[in-house]
């Protein structure tokens, strides 16, 4: 779906919610497999039972990924992806785990450098089943401008 918003239509304070996605051993098997990631912590079973959190632990980067990707719902042509702040792994996902990813604009600024364009960050909370945060971050958004006449 296409959802044109100028830079001027984002409104402080707006939140959204995804749907769940639950998280199973493909995940973690096909995320090893694109990044090389075979470490035990996130593959070997028996290994994680003789550590104290007992079972594996799904890549950091495969639980942004998908917690990033549950919330392209819509295209919005005037706006791209800037990157990524304060990126942090709050607690472990595990196989059987449901992520939901809550965010909320939190800041609108000028660019810098680009007259015609803004820069809206959005506060990423990416949560399990229980409502714990497992992911945080900041989503930074490069937008056009609404064109004057």
């Amino acid at each position: 779906m296409i959802v044109a918003q100028y830079f001027e239509d984002y409104v402080v304070g707006s939140e959204r919610t995804s749907f769940g996605r639950t998280i199973t051993e493909t995940d973690f098997v096909v995320h090893a497999g694109h990044t090389g990631d075979f470490f035990p912590h996130h593959m070997d079973a028996e290994w994680c039972r003789t550590q104290d959190i007992g079972q594996r632990i799904a890549h950091g980067t495969m639980v942004f990924a998908i917690g990033i990707g549950l919330t392209a719902t819509t295209i919005n042509p005037h706006a791209m992806s800037y990157g990524y702040d304060r990126l942090r792994f709050i607690r472990p996902v595990h196989i059987g785990d449901t992520i939901t990813t809550v965010t909320r604009i939190s800041d609108m600024r000028d660019h810098a450098k680009r007259a015609g364009q803004g820069v809206v960050t959005e506060q990423v909370d990416i949560r399990n089943q229980r409502g714990e945060t497992v992911l945080a971050c900041e989503h930074l958004y490069l937008v056009t401008r609404r064109p004057t006449d």
